[in-house]
């Protein structure tokens, strides 16, 4: 009678704490989202973090950077798991430009003699440490050949602002050799903008301040930095460009017209080598002149000092300027009724030397992700839309795989390309996302279904956290209240999603973990496996997030109802950026108005002292008054077009419009002065490299004080805005 009684009881309970019980979130895109949920449990129960282990400890067992047999070893290797796991795989090859170096010498000539080692050394505490013959030597891709001798500047991170510092404190460094720091801006600005002034060589040293023993223990005692490890790394000019440096455009396959070397635009105009802090020192040391302000100071145990001499030194460069093969693997499962609409994911396999963290730790994430779509598929499940997979060659030296395939396949993409999801390195912390602003609550709403493997939180609350107790101040931690939800970063460059973005004009995420592993052997020798299993996500459980968040944004995707794009979000980031544009503009007349001042006073002053050499200051040109009011409408007619097309929910033609969105924000003539870069959203900034600029056309017109261009740029980004908005009003 009594467990009669319990047993009822605890039924009535059961069924009052159901009813109590919120019912699960939507998912946008979903008419049934009941279906997708259960669709995704079993794809969850696929998961198997000793899949990650295994497949990295294979493919990191010795150097793979592009041209290896090793690398066309890893291809073969991921393309029989795709194989196994029932997709349709193929490897495409492509013939690139990847120069190797023969010479390097770098040696202090006075006031005393010293020659760089240019060597990171074995080390018994990493298995693979030793395959030193196997390994390229430390040095920059695509930087010229060259045999210069000259005295040394210091010029801090080398960026445009540094050197304005270096005029003010009287140091030119015109015929001189500089060194600058990594950090900043990537590191092909660098050489870039010390040709432009005038420097005839550039060394770029990795300063302990940023990834050595001021943040940890260098390794192997920790994770950081040692004093012999340099980073490697590509200084083409890929804001040109990117990819093959001879076949921009076009996709360098066997039959393609090549440039001569003559002609190419993205090698540096003046040779470019790394190296470690070790090798740095003596350099520094050595340099008199002013002393370095504040924030230029490294943490190396000297006073830094600008130059330039008395250290004067002999930079001596030579390559082997080589064609190897790149080895994509593409991976196809046909989709049913959408078949002909493409959702793609990708990371790239190539490494500089081993490349644990980057990028296998993000390759082996999206492998697992794969597996887990084919045991669904070999239940009888197919998506609606076709699903790729992608592993890309030749990442490191300037995307070389993403960017000839897509190159080669543009006009298919354009026709047919839903979405691109890219990774690359992933580790232990929280998630990160940028990308097109249409797709930022498909984003959120996967992060929100993905367990956080420490906190048994949810992945965006967790991130949420993460961003308020990391805000700068209390005005950035009450505007992340008011959020309700996680805002994408803007893409610029830096890794396989800008092809598919700036040159196609394909809506694009960028994904992954980090932010509590420690990492401070970037591009070395010693990212290997040992290193990534003490330092990096040595359990694999946020490869497996990464496998889990990636596979839910690309199921949604392709078995939605309607595509899970919203536009109103993506209208409202516009308006900001137009807000910040504007604000760029009044700051740079206020800083210009103060300057001409103080340079008058200046002036004034100099010529008031007759004992010394008068040299009138040279003045700013005025900002003149910039015409807004195109953008200003067309960002108007943007968000009340975006408003009424959301509102209107799923009507005939949506889909076939949501895939020409991002189209529509690209032009065929591209950004002035380079138009392999044809979007008019987002772009990586002429003299950042990696970092975006928002509206760019305009906002760089305005900040290289080309008062000319600006007024044109906003007439045609403003055209761009309209457009888009014009064929969501038609759907």
């Amino acid at each position: 009678m009594r467990r009669a009684f319990a047993t009822a009881l605890l039924s009535t309970l059961a069924v009052t704490l159901a009813a109590q019980a919120p019912a699960p979130p939507p998912i946008y895109g979903f008419n049934d989202p009941a279906k997708q949920r259960a669709l995704e449990q079993k794809f969850d129960a696929a998961m198997n973090p000793a899949d990650l282990r295994a497949w990295m400890e294979r493919m990191t067992s010795h150097p793979h950077h592009i041209g290896t047999a090793k690398g066309k070893d890893n291809a073969e290797f991921m393309a029989s798991l795709f194989r196994s796991w029932g997709f349709d795989t193929a490897i495409e090859r492509f013939d690139v430009l990847f120069p190797t170096p023969k010479t390097r010498v770098l040696e202090m000539v006075a006031p005393e003699h010293f020659t760089a080692k240019l060597a990171e050394p074995p080390l018994p505490e990493d298995a693979t440490s030793n395959q030193t013959a196997e390994a390229l030597p430390t040095y920059n891709a695509y930087s010229i050949d060259g045999d210069v001798t000259g005295e040394l500047v210091y010029v801090n991170y080398g960026v445009p602002k540094d050197y304005e510092t270096l005029e003010r404190n009287g140091v030119d460094v015109k015929g001189k050799i500089v060194i600058a720091r990594y950090g900043a801006s990537w590191r092909g600005i660098k050489p870039k903008v010390a040709a432009e002034h005038g420097a005839i060589g550039c060394l770029i040293y990795s300063d302990p301040r940023d990834d050595g023993y001021f943040e940890g223990e260098p390794y192997p005692r920790g994770a950081y930095r040692s004093d012999q490890s340099a980073q490697r790394g590509s200084v083409a000019d890929m804001p040109y460009h990117p990819g093959d440096p001879r076949t921009p455009g076009v996709g360098a396959t066997e039959n393609a017209t090549r440039l001569p070397m003559n002609e190419v635009k993205t090698l540096t105009k003046i040779p470019v080598l790394p190296i470690s802090y070790g090798d740095a020192l003596p350099l520094l040391r050595a340099l008199g002149g002013p002393v370095a302000p504040n924030d230029w100071r490294g943490a190396l145990p000297i006073t830094y000092h600008l130059g330039s001499g008395p250290a004067r030194v002999h930079l001596q460069l030579a390559f082997d300027w080589n064609t190897v093969p790149a080895y994509d693997v593409i991976a196809r499962l046909k989709g049913t009724d959408l078949a002909d609409q493409w959702v793609i994911r990708g990371n790239h396999h190539d490494a500089w030397v081993h490349g644990a963290l980057d990028p296998v730790s993000g390759m082996v994430g999206v492998l697992e992700e794969a597996k887990g779509v084919g045991a669904l598929a070999k239940t009888g499940w197919r998506p609606r839309r076709t699903m790729i997979y992608c592993a890309w060659d030749g990442e490191e030296p300037g995307l070389l795989g993403s960017t000839e395939w897509v190159e080669t396949h543009a006009d298919e993409l354009r026709q047919h390309a839903v979405a691109y999801i890219n990774s690359d390195s992933n580790g232990r912390g929280f998630f990160f996302a940028g990308g097109s602003h249409s797709l930022e609550r498909l984003v959120n709403e996967a992060a929100r279904d993905v367990v956080d493997p420490e906190r048994k939180v949810s992945m965006l609350e967790r991130r949420r956290a993460a961003d308020l107790a990391f805000a700068n101040s209390a005005g950035e931690r009450k505007e992340l209240r008011g959020q309700d939800s996680l805002r994408l970063d803007a893409l610029g460059s830096g890794s396989d999603f800008t092809p598919f973005l700036q040159f196609a004009g394909v809506a694009t995420l960028d994904i992954g973990y980090g932010g509590e592993s420690e990492y401070g052997v970037y591009h070395s020798i010693y990212d290997s496996f040992s290193h990534f299993m003490r330092f990096g996500d040595p359990t694999f459980d946020y490869g497996v997030a990464e496998a889990k968040t990636g596979g839910r944004m690309m199921l949604r995707l392709a078995n939605a109802d309607f595509l899970p794009f919203e536009t109103t979000t993506f209208a409202t980031t516009v308006g900001r950026y137009l807000d910040e544009v504007k604000k760029l503009a009044d700051s740079m007349r206020d800083e210009t108005e103060e300057l001409n001042r103080e340079l008058q006073d200046r002036a004034q002053e100099l010529a008031s002292d007759p004992t010394k050499p008068f040299v009138a200051p040279k003045a700013q040109a005025a900002v003149p008054h910039l015409e807004f009011a195109p953008l200003d409408n067309a960002v108007a007619h943007l968000q009340r077009a975006a408003r009424d097309f959301d509102k209107r929910g799923a009507t005939p033609g949506r889909d076939a419009t949501l895939m020409q969105l991002e189209r529509a924000l690209t032009r065929s003539e591209g950004l002035p002065n380079r138009p392999w870069f044809k979007h008019y959203v987002y772009a990586p900034g002429f003299y950042t490299g990696y970092d975006v600029k928002t509206l760019p056309a305009v906002r760089e017109a305005i900040e290289q004080r080309k008062w000319g261009d600006v007024n044109a740029q906003i007439r045609a980004t403003a055209e761009v805005l309209e457009n888009y908005a014009r064929m969501l009003e038609k759907t």
